[in-house]
């Protein structure tokens, strides 16, 4: 599945804010190396290189496209292509920065204790993640799925990710490596121009896998039969707008 950096950025403010939120909350002055895992086109890193400079900050994806967005937007740093499922740490760091990322790796659990291994004492993992699986985004791409010719594809196999775990399991996990952890959720109301725009929204992230799975010759007649249910779940506000709605966690963890 290839992502597209020019689709996910069409919502850039949108998209950037919980990284913003999440970088408030990192309770460090100032770092010697920094990783912005599942940099994406860079938006995130853009915000670490920000407020603590560019010496020391690099990104990781494994997504190709997106990482040449990244080198386009930000020259000079360094990006890497790497699959954060393996991915091990060359040397400590004191700021391993996820903005939404880890929800599609079922194993973040075990990847977030191997993270935490490779901080620095005081050193920071930050983590977001979207929280949205029971919003009507998401539900009714389940519902477009399992009609329409394309659905032996949804048959066979499932592209539904998997649900997260509730905040007690986080902090359980992670409490015996931390100094201090804070949890929390937070939902997001964006005004959207229609149900149109959240299509477009969602087309870049956890649309993919469906519009995937359903294959070209079928991406146009699903779009438009997500369209349909999209809009008759998300009624116009009194400027004619949509809100949606967008739950996400965060995490960030100090080590001990």
């Amino acid at each position: 599945m290839a992502w597209s950096a020019s689709q996910y950025v069409k919502f850039e403010d949108e998209r950037t804010r919980p990284a913003r939120d999440l970088l408030a909350q990192v309770p460090l002055d100032r770092v010697s190396k920094a990783i912005d895992l599942g940099c994406g086109p860079g938006n995130s890193t853009e915000l670490i290189i920000d407020r603590y400079g560019k010496e020391g900050v690099s990104g990781l994806d494994s997504d190709l496209n997106m990482l040449e967005a990244a080198r386009k937007r930000l020259p000079g740093t360094t990006f890497t292509h790497a699959d954060l499922a393996t991915w091990q740490q060359d040397e400590p760091a004191d700021l391993l920065f996820a903005n939404a990322v880890f929800q599609w790796l079922p194993n973040h659990f075990d990847i977030f204790d191997r993270l935490m291994d490779g901080l620095t004492r005081g050193g920071v993992l930050a983590v977001q993640m979207p929280d949205n699986l029971g919003e009507p985004t998401h539900l009714l791409m389940e519902e477009s799925a399992h009609v329409g010719q394309w659905k032996t594809a949804f048959e066979k196999k499932s592209v539904r990710r998997n649900p997260l775990s509730p905040p007690s399991a986080y902090y359980s996990r992670l409490i015996g490596k931390c100094a201090r952890l804070d949890i929390w959720h937070t939902i997001y109301n964006h005004p959207m121009a229609d149900a149109a725009a959240i299509v477009e929204w969602v087309k870049a992230t956890g649309l993919m896998p469906y519009l995937t799975a359903a294959g070209d010759e079928h991406r146009e007649a699903f779009l438009a039969d997500y369209l349909a249910r999209v809009e008759k779940a998300y009624p116009k506000m009194a400027d004619g707008r949509v809100l949606l709605r967008f739950p996400r966690i965060f995490m960030v963890a100090v080590k001990g």
